[in-house]
């Protein structure tokens, strides 16, 4: 994510100024994935794109020193590495830990943890086994889930010249360490095949063995496609093919960015590793003095972006996770508010290029002691300058408390929503058994709703029906029709969340519920559950809390449930989300194409009962599960 520099003890070297272009496309993509997902699904590749310039130029730079000087100093290139990465990546840490501290509690949670894997690049590693999915975008989205990447390159950068150094005492040929490379980043593909879990993709996306991969081909590509050593001059043959094949791998990775979702099985199976493969070519045709692909991605605007790519990369959750926190109606403008969370990015991104990364690339920390000293003398050559040390003393003053006193979890009194979803989830998991094996009875005594006003007619309601009946505000045919209706609820927490209520009037509902689900998640489910006998012929789905919805994804899952069975889809109410119209649009119009879904309409609902929730204005609260239980109740038994 980042500007490569060379070493200053080289004599030839090349500035490709079309990578900057390159790294605007990747940052581009990563920057509207995370603001409008529904947009550009495929945006999250952004970040193999950095790999492979990352592995490429940091490995031809090496190569061209070793060349030139008969050696790597290695710890010239910690130095440079540390100087253009460390002091906007603690800036970033501690100042979005600070913020936490004073305003934000409900991400106080693991913050020493997240603030010492982070300064030392192994927080790829911590996030498998305590982040949440990178694709979950609702239920307490990090500021600094993206860092996993910089972990990777930090290992990247720590380990790879010794590596290198080692390779080129061991073999002499290029040739040779080039097919090595190829085949241990050809493993890691594979790796990321045979580890990947639907259920869980924390450990195939953040893991370094997973993704290095992308920075092995560009590693690779150093080998064989030298910066310094590529002909100027080209046949006319020759040049163009080197510019068509540039031209095919820029449009189908701009295609594979709309195309290629991050919640599919082949993107993990052979997607990614073939969209590396491209950003690879990509690299090597702008890379070629020859070909015409340098000059097509150098402009002025991509030469601003790019060199602040890095600072865009990194402040880029905190100022969205910040600003969507204060702004709770995203949904209601999602366009502008990504345009105001663009500019807010830019415009810090561009200080701390200006104000921080450069100034810092070239200081000599030996004088650091002088520094300190200076600012405090009164005779400072540094004026105004000097008082900056005190908010950035401060800042890291509250980080440190921060992080010392951060809990591992969220204690139990501190969210009751979180308290009552939990009690649900053992309930309805325990539940599911019995409810399993009354279905088949309820089926025989169900009514059809049809038929249920004279079915039910002579029925006397016990006191407890009566009551139930008022609570939820239902006719005495409902109550009975519903009584005996056998269902399944299929969700995320906001079904967890309604299970009790649901099951108050539809006693005979299995619950298939789990927090942070998403709707690609959902079709693995079914089929385990029409394996088990338990998909009834009545489903009932909440699915769009946590993440956007595609055509194709809803048209998987009732293709999974099949033309047979009656699905009642709840449309979803996430103000705070900018997905949240899209997502019922997509619900809507599934309902065109397929005569045995039915909407309920959730959100239009409850769009104005703000009471009707818990604070995170989602999930609704006891009076909320009522309204929503009573109107699923008169969709499905009228």
């Amino acid at each position: 994510m980042q500007q490569q520099s060379g070493s200053k003890r080289l004599k030839h070297s090349r500035y490709i100024s079309g990578f900057d272009g390159i790294r605007t496309i990747a940052v581009i993509g990563v920057i509207v994935y995370h603001l409008l997902p529904y947009s550009l699904k495929g945006g999250y590749l952004g970040v193999p794109i950095f790999f492979v310039v990352s592995g490429y130029l940091i490995t031809d730079l090496l190569l061209q020193e070793y060349e030139q000087n008969g050696s790597i100093d290695i710890w010239a290139f910690y130095g440079r590495r540390m100087k253009r990465l460390y002091p906007a990546l603690v800036t970033m840490v501690l100042t979005t830990a600070a913020y936490i501290t004073l305003f934000q509690r409900s991400l106080f949670v693991n913050l020493k943890s997240i603030i010492w894997t982070n300064l030392l690049y192994v927080y790829n590693w911590w996030e498998i086994g305590h982040g949440q999915s990178y694709f979950d975008r609702f239920n307490g989205e990090s500021p600094f889930t993206h860092l996993w990447s910089l972990s990777i390159e930090g290992q990247f950068y720590l380990f790879w010249p010794l590596i290198l150094i080692a390779l080129l005492y061991v073999f002499h040929q290029r040739k040779t360490i080039f097919y090595l490379v190829i085949g241990v980043a050809v493993l890691s593909a594979i790796a990321m095949a045979v580890l990947y879990d639907p259920a869980n993709t924390n450990r195939v996306y953040y893991g370094t063995d997973t993704r290095m991969f992308a920075i092995l081909l560009g590693v690779g590509l150093a080998f064989m496609w030298p910066a310094t050593k590529l002909k100027t001059e080209l046949p006319d043959q020759a040049r163009r093919a080197l510019n068509i094949t540039g031209a095919v791998s820029l449009i189908l990775i701009v295609i594979l960015f709309f195309k290629l979702s991050g919640e599919t099985s082949f993107t993990y199976r052979g997607g990614m590793f073939i969209f590396t493969l491209l950003s690879t070519v990509l690299v090597a045709t702008v890379a070629h003095p020859a070909g015409v692909m340098n000059q097509v991605l150098t402009n002025r605007l991509f030469d601003w972006v790019g060199k602040r790519s890095y600072g865009i990369y990194l402040y880029q959750f905190p100022i969205m996770i910040f600003y969507e926190a204060r702004v709770t109606n995203i949904a209601a403008h999602p366009v502008l508010n990504a345009l105001i969370e663009t500019i807010l990015i830019l415009v810090v991104s561009d200080l701390s290029y200006r104000y921080l990364e450069s100034p810092t690339r070239h200081y000599h920390y030996h004088e650091l002691p002088q520094l300190v000293k200076n600012c405090f003398s009164r005779q400072s050559q540094y004026g105004w300058k000097r008082w900056v040390a005190i908010p950035a003393v401060m800042v890291t003053l509250i980080a440190l408390y921060g992080a010392a006193a951060a809990p591992n979890h969220l204690p139990a009194k501190d969210n009751a929503l979180q308290n009552h979803i939990q009690r649900n989830q053992k309930t309805v998991t325990k539940d599911n058994e019995a409810v399993l094996s009354k279905q088949k009875t309820a089926q025989k005594k169900a009514a059809k709703p049809k038929t249920a006003a004279s079915k039910y007619a002579k029925v006397k309601l016990t006191s407890k029906q009566r009551s139930v009946a008022k609570d939820y505000d239902l006719t005495k045919t409902q109550l009975l029709t519903a009584k005996n209706m056998p269902v399944t609820a299929i969700g995320d927490s906001v079904m967890v969340d309604v299970s009790t209520d649901l099951r108050q009037v539809f006693p005979n509902t299995y619950v298939m519920a789990k927090v942070g689900r998403q709707v690609w998640q959902a079709p693995s489910e079914i089929h385990g559950l029409e394996a088990k006998g338990a998909l009834s012929q009545n489903v009932l789905i909440n699915l769009g809390t946590n993440g956007p919805m595609t055509t194709q994804q809803i048209n998987d899952v009732i293709h999974a449930i099949g033309p047979k069975r009656h699905i009642f889809w709840v449309t979803t109410h996430v103000p705070t989300r900018n997905w949240e119209t899209q997502t019922n649009t997509t619900i809507h119009e599934a309902s065109k194409r397929f005569s045995n879904v039915t909407v309920i309409d959730w959100h239009g609902l409850s769009a104005d009962h703000k009471s009707w929730f818990y604070n995170d204005n989602v999930h609704p609260n006891p009076t909320g599960n009522r309204y929503f239980t009573a109107l699923v109740a008169k969709h499905m038994t009228d």
